[in-house]
């Protein structure tokens, strides 16, 4: 659950909950769905596809005031056909399916508007654009050998009446808005805003006003054809926070901005007001420093934009929106406080789509927390995935994961109380089943509560509180905590469907010491901590138990064997794994790379380079951080039983907290 303040006045958000106006457009109250990338989310003409659909529909049945439909591809010249919808691919079907979308969504009171895109630019993904343009020859962001060219004239101006038509489609659709996904993240329009990127001698080079003259045209081609009231709203990214190329400035961290600063950023903001833009949708950052676009637990802090918000609403007169994890009432309050007009929600939708008629309950303890892993969203589409939700398997497959009343009420036991058990619980109570579960220990959570002991982690902690909250309010769940769970349990007659989700333990190799402790032992606080501590693995776990010790002013060393960490780039989020491989080195951490154990004395770790030399790292404390294994420890039962039986989470096969609640998900809908 959200944890927030007792105090009645810190939760008291009712003024989110008034209308506001952008442009002559009135919502009903001042919350917003962010726009989302639409990959794979598009039919083969360039529609909405059905689960397009049902994602907008029902954040509209949560109660959000206004949703921001796409990104939808200005055409398919850059992006990949089908990629992602498009209005002029075949105006025809999108108009159709957007009005079978938008009916839907009007009926609940929700306006919709819908978000145009020009791509990536030079921030694409190696294969993902066909054009591989820029506005001057640049560098890939992923990969330097490959060059994107300038964008000739007549592609730019070809372009510009792409997103006219596109809006025009979109107004005919019956969408109440547009929004450009332009200065914003280092997108291929953003590019053309920042000298860093953009070195034309035309007129789409040079001032500040020709850089953005891409956009300011835009918005005048639109009003032109749209009317001025027809509201044009911009993603803007105020200040761009690239120490160097590929490299973002950390939080707090003082460095020499080489995109765009805050005062060439809020320049920015009256150039675009002046054009005729009836709204400014605010955050910070680019690809370069992807993780403050994105921003993951590591930030240890909601609200991020706030600031950026307040600084730009103090040089417009328009409507200006701030996202960044807005759930929790003090930072909706700090934003409200400052003239921030609209607060927007993209994740925490995902994660529960009845947020907004929770807030406005004041049910905060119910929402379900997004807890920025972003496994389940950004994760995906870096992938060409849908996006979905690590903590909600339904985001996107809303009506095949719909959950129904089973023909018939079971009396099922659960094994283990950690991430699979506690979804296959909610989800089998929330069905009827009469549900037990056992767990061994005193708590609940399996890995979550040593994973979630940094204070970085603590929306880990609110997923193990909410699925607590939510089972207690069950009548037909039972918990039995300090139970492990027998043969004869498991041969129980008064059960005939047996779950066993007995999570994993962890990977503990021989290296001829007996003082080596685990990480969930320094997490749990079950051992003294040295001054000293030589972490063996530079995984998920090494690296933030490695970040919490040194909060803690403890000399930590990673040991790792292969030459990156967290398995390298593609095994998590791109923006978490950017901003947790820079916080190692910015905190002092020391990694070893290419190293591998040879054996440990005591506390004293004699280690192998790359270059085959030996050499010895001296510690107080040893920790050991290799991964984890199953715990499956009713193999035999499960495979003789008679029983229905399912084998779920990491017991089955050791992976992150997604697979484990997708796992439980998939098959707690069906029992």
């Amino acid at each position: 659950m959200v944890i927030v303040t007792e105090d009645v006045k810190k939760r008291n958000v009712s003024r989110l909950f008034t209308p506001a106006k952008i442009g002559g457009l009135t919502i009903n109250n001042r919350t917003v769905m962010a726009p989302l990338g639409l990959v794979s989310y598009s039919d083969d003409q360039g529609g909405f596809n059905k689960n397009a659909q049902d994602i907008y529909i029902r954040r509209a049945k949560g109660g959000v005031g206004m949703i921001t439909v796409g990104l939808i591809g200005c055409d398919y010249v850059d992006f990949a056909d089908g990629s992602v919808p498009c209005a002029i691919k075949n105006p025809l079907v999108f108009m159709n399916t957007s009005k079978e979308m938008l009916d839907k969504i009007h009926s609940y009171g929700t306006k919709a508007i819908c978000m145009i895109s020009a791509g990536s630019g030079r921030s694409s993904f190696p294969g993902a654009s066909k054009q591989k343009w820029a506005p001057s020859e640049n560098e890939n962001r992923f990969d330097p050998k490959q060059i994107h060219r300038a964008m000739t004239h007549d592609e730019i101006t070809h372009m510009i009446e792409d997103f006219v038509k596109s809006a025009v489609i979109c107004q005919q659709s019956g969408f109440d808005g547009i929004e450009i996904h332009a200065v914003h993240e280092g997108y291929l329009f953003d590019q053309f805003a920042m000298s860093l990127f953009n070195r034309r001698t035309d007129e789409y080079g040079g001032s500040l006003e020709n850089r953005l003259r891409i956009v300011t045209d835009i918005v005048k081609g639109i009003k032109a054809q749209c009317g001025e009231d027809f509201p044009v709203s911009i993603r803007f990214s105020l200040k761009s926070f690239i120490k160097e190329l590929r490299v973002g400035g950390m939080p707090g961290e003082k460095f020499e901005e080489k995109g765009r600063d805050i005062s060439e950023g809020l320049e920015a903001a009256k150039i675009l007001e002046a054009a005729g833009y009836d709204m400014l949708n605010v955050d910070a950052g680019t690809y370069d420093a992807w993780f403050w676009n994105h921003p993951p637990m590591y930030f240890n802090k909601k609200g991020i934009y706030n600031t950026f918000g307040a600084q730009v609403k103090e040089a417009v007169n328009i409507p200006v929106g701030v996202a960044g994890r807005m759930d929790d009432p003090e930072v909706i309050n700090d934003a409200l406080d400052q003239g921030i007009d609209l607060i927007e929600f993209g994740r925490p939708l995902l994660a529960d789509p009845d947020l907004p008629n929770k807030i406005k309950a004041d049910a905060w303890e119910d929402i379900r927390p997004c807890i920025s892993c972003q496994d389940g969203c950004l994760a995906r589409l870096e992938h060409g995935l849908p996006f979905s939700c690590t903590v909600n398997p339904a985001t996107g497959r809303e009506a095949e994961y719909r959950l129904t009343v089973p023909l018939e009420k079971k009396n099922i036991l659960i094994i283990g109380g950690g991430p699979a058990g506690l979804e296959t619980a909610w989800i089998s109570g929330k069905r009827g089943h009469n549900v037990t579960l056992m767990e061994a220990t005193s708590e609940l959570g399996g890995e979550l509560v040593p994973g979630s002991a940094p204070d970085f982690k603590s929306n880990d902690r609110e997923l193990i509180e909410w699925f607590k909250r939510q089972l207690s309010n069950m009548n037909n769940v039972e918990i039995k905590l300090n139970s492990a769970a027998t043969k004869k349990d498991f041969n129980d007659n008064a059960f005939g469907t047996i779950v066993v989700a007995t999570g994993s333990k962890p990977i503990i190799p021989d290296f001829g010491s007996n003082q080596m402790i685990t990480a969930a032992d320094v997490l749990l606080k079950k051992t003294e901590i040295g001054n000293h501590v030589t972490i063996i693995g530079g995984g998920l776990v090494g690296c933030e138990t490695a970040l919490m010790l040194k909060k803690q002013g403890k000399n930590v060393s990673i040991v790792e064997m292969r030459d990156d960490i967290c398995g390298g780039v593609g095994k998590m989020s791109f923006a978490n794994y950017q901003m947790l491989k820079q916080l190692i080195p910015y905190n002092n951490i020391d990694l070893k790379l290419n190293t591998k154990v040879d054996s440990v004395d005591g506390t004293n770790v004699i280690v192998e380079t790359s270059d085959g030399n030996k050499q010895t790292i001296n510690s107080d404390t040893v920790v050991c951080a290799l991964g984890y294994k199953p715990n499956n420890i009713f193999s035999n039962l499960l495979s003789t039983s008679g029983k229905e039986t399912y084998l779920l989470g990491d017991s089955r096969h050791v992976d992150n907290i997604m697979q484990a609640i997708w796992d439980a998900y998939a098959v707690a809908k069906d029992i």
